[in-house]
């Protein structure tokens, strides 16, 4: 069934359609989720609420305003911010057992290996200070842009162009 089939089948509640649309867009909801909460019990449960907002949902769609598809995934990112922003949920990271964080120090030795391996972190350390630190923050710590404007204390556009003058610099030490 396509979408343009399946779309007059939501508007009617038809709960053979929400089977299908659950089919059709889970997984690549569930990867959108996922990539936001890192955990998988978190990701299911967002894809739940998001599939149950769809449903409750679904005469708000304009079909003038956009694609099927790129509605229901702003409802997957915005309850997924939603989760991520709400007191429960960062009450539960909180009080995380150390059991939680022993995968992640050897998920970075790992990843610090695997980076000297290919020797991107020598090309790195020839940057410049603001670089190394930018680049650091952002792609071996996996902060966001905002998070390092916050370490940083630097304005976020500062962060921004930074990164990307950083990242030419880095792309032009790889062309050598």
């Amino acid at each position: 069934m396509t979408q343009e089939e399946l779309l007059p089948q939501i508007y009617k509640k038809d709960d053979r359609a929400f089977t299908l649309m659950y089919d059709m867009y889970s997984k690549s909801l569930y990867s959108v989720i996922y990539n936001l909460v890192r955990d998988q019990e978190e990701a299911e449960d967002v894809l739940q609420e998001t599939f149950v907002k769809i449903w409750k949902n679904i005469d708000s769609y304009n079909e003038s305003k956009g694609r099927f598809y790129t509605w229901i995934l702003n409802i997957a990112r915005n309850t997924t911010i939603d989760k991520l922003r709400s007191k429960g949920y960062n009450n539960k990271q909180k009080n995380l057992s150390s059991d939680n964080f022993v995968h992640l120090l050897d998920d970075s030795n790992k990843l610090t290996n695997k980076i000297d391996t290919i020797g991107i972190r020598e090309f790195v350390k020839k940057l410049k200070p603001k670089c190394i630190q930018i680049i650091d923050l952002l792609f071996f710590k996996g902060y966001t842009q905002q998070e390092a404007s916050d370490e940083l204390q630097i304005p976020l556009g500062t962060v921004k162009t930074q990164n990307r003058n950083c990242i030419n610099d880095l792309r032009n030490f790889l062309k050598v």
